[in-house]
């Protein structure tokens, strides 16, 4: 017996076609049924496949969360296409690396994000350029793209095994890897979630988190379409429209970082607005603050921490609403189908309590491996199928699992992970910067703040505003140093080696 086809397109496909009348998504003041969906689905399919787009193809999208996000992936995957979203907070550089490391056919840009891709055009390997509004010049919208296609109606299923989307996350030697995940990560991720979860069909969950990234298409999101449920999607984060969707849409779920709650917790309307409908929001992208726990729980919201990675497509493990408050601050057990355990420095089993160790993850939601990397695929899943998560974690007597460092020297603010070594390999070419270490330091509103630590070339001074403008034009914004540290030399061991830990010791706490 043939294995059945999971994939992304045909498992929408299947949905439309049984609940093609239920209400899939809303965005601002406009909805569409499953059915609408579909139909726009393969409208697009059809013009992509007409414009030369094949199996294994890659199809991009930048910009804001918006309907066309969806329409793209999905139209992709319809075709067996890879569809990689980008994220629209980096630079033109970064853009660039990232769209020829993937070798992308076609782009989809929204109009705030056109301007960057033009700025690089002339290096890509493109061939179409689709605007995802309004027509511009070289851009034709996707409506006019589509205009003159047939709807796809092609019926080849896609194998779990085949590549659904590469998610770009930042690599420890400061250039991105493309996680593949398969149609087959993200159909096991999305059961995991409608078992753990719980999710329903008359469930609605608020998306404002960013799509490009995995919390945000990959927690609530996807596990609510498969389920024929609502997704009321915000094109970003603000806290005033969010409590007014969750009152008026009687949101039941919703996914945010901890920096979104702390924020939304502060807004004047927080105390007095009906939340009562929301029965958990899925928190992840760093551990959440218990006081921050408490003050929700106050309110009658339980907020429930899960801890994954792009790399496993997200969900290793979760804290379900029945022990959101005896086990406050656990990101809590395995979901299901899924080993999450912790090793040592030797790659041994640690399996006493309380005892940390790097956690490692295995399960069909985790990763083929990294597009074009692998010799880093090798090093991040062992032969035996492991994940090497590089943070550092122990579970407790009754195996809830807590997060409590990392291995590697990775910093989150703001949800968003920043590598050291990216950002280190712009501030050194700063003229001024003979030596620079880059780390994080706690922050209450974005968990982690990013620190440049200096040795400067004789004679030479430096601000931080004038570090932070070098920057301005090679790095997202999020990755750029909030605070600059002026020191002499550069700790090292005798291998030559900076002391992380010594400086973290001297500034992360300050």
């Amino acid at each position: 017996m043939a294995a059945p086809d999971v994939s992304l397109g045909n498992w929408f496909l299947q949905r439309a076609k049984r609940t093609g009348h239920r209400r899939a998504l809303t965005f601002e003041g406009k909805s569409w049924t499953y059915a609408e969906l579909q139909a726009r689905f393969d409208k697009l399919a059809g013009a992509l496949k007409a414009a030369g787009v094949c199996r294994g193809d890659r199809v991009a999208f930048i910009g804001l969360n918006q309907p066309a996000f969806f329409e793209t992936m999905f139209a992709a995957a319809r075709l067996g296409a890879i569809f990689v979203p980008l994220n629209f907070r980096l630079t033109g550089p970064e853009l660039d690396y990232i769209i020829n490391d993937a070798g992308v056919h076609t782009i989809v840009a929204d109009s705030p994000h056109r301007g960057v891709i033009d700025s690089i055009r002339t290096k890509l390997p493109c061939h179409h350029y689709i605007a995802a509004d309004i027509d511009a010049e070289g851009w034709p919208s996707l409506t006019a793209f589509a205009a003159k296609a047939e709807p796809y109606t092609g019926t080849d299923p896609v194998g779990p095994e085949e590549i659904a989307v590469i998610m770009y996350t930042s690599g420890t030697t400061g250039r991105p890897k493309g996680a593949m995940l398969t149609h087959g990560n993200l159909w096991w991720n999305n059961s995991m979630g409608l078992l753990t979860i719980d999710t329903q069909e008359n469930d609605v969950t608020l998306v404002c988190a960013p799509l490009f990234h995995i919390g945000g298409l990959n927690v609530t999101t996807l596990a609510a379409l498969q389920k024929g449920a609502e997704v009321v999607l915000h094109r970003g984060f603000d806290p005033t429209r969010w409590i007014e969707d969750v009152v008026k849409h009687k949101v039941t779920t919703a996914f945010a970082v901890p920096a979104m709650l702390l924020v939304i917790s502060q807004h004047p309307a927080f105390a007095a607005s009906d939340l009562s409908s929301l029965r958990m929001i899925l928190c992840g992208g760093a551990p959440v603050p218990e006081p921050l726990l408490h003050l929700y729980a106050k309110r009658g919201v339980p907020v429930n921490q899960g801890y994954g990675l792009t790399e496993t497509a997200p969900m290793a493990t979760f804290l379900t609403s029945d022990w959101g408050a005896s086990k406050v601050g656990s990101a809590g057990q395995p979901g299901f189908f899924v080993d999450v355990e912790l090793v040592d420095a030797n790659g041994r089993f640690i399996r006493e309590p309380m005892a940390r160790g790097e956690v490692v993850i295995r399960g069909p939601n985790v990763m083929k491996g990294y597009w074009n990397k692998p010799e880093a695929t090798a090093a991040a899943i062992d032969e035996a199928g492991w994940f090497h998560s590089g943070d550092v974690g122990y579970y407790d007597a009754d195996r809830f699992l807590y997060i409590c460092d990392r291995v590697k020297d990775m910093v989150i603010t703001g949800g968003e992970n920043v590598y050291p070594a990216e950002v280190e390999a712009v501030l050194y070419a700063h003229p001024a910067i003979a030596e620079v270490a880059v780390l994080g330091q706690p922050d209450e509103k974005w968990g982690e703040a990013v620190v440049a630590v200096a040795v400067l070339k004789p004679g030479q001074k430096l601000t931080l505003e004038e570090l932070r403008a070098w920057g301005t034009d090679r790095l997202a914004r999020y990755k750029l140093p909030s605070r600059l540290e002026i020191i002499e030399t550069m700790p090292r061991n005798p291998a030559g080696k900076v002391l992380k830990f010594e400086l973290r010791k001297r500034f992360a706490g300050k």
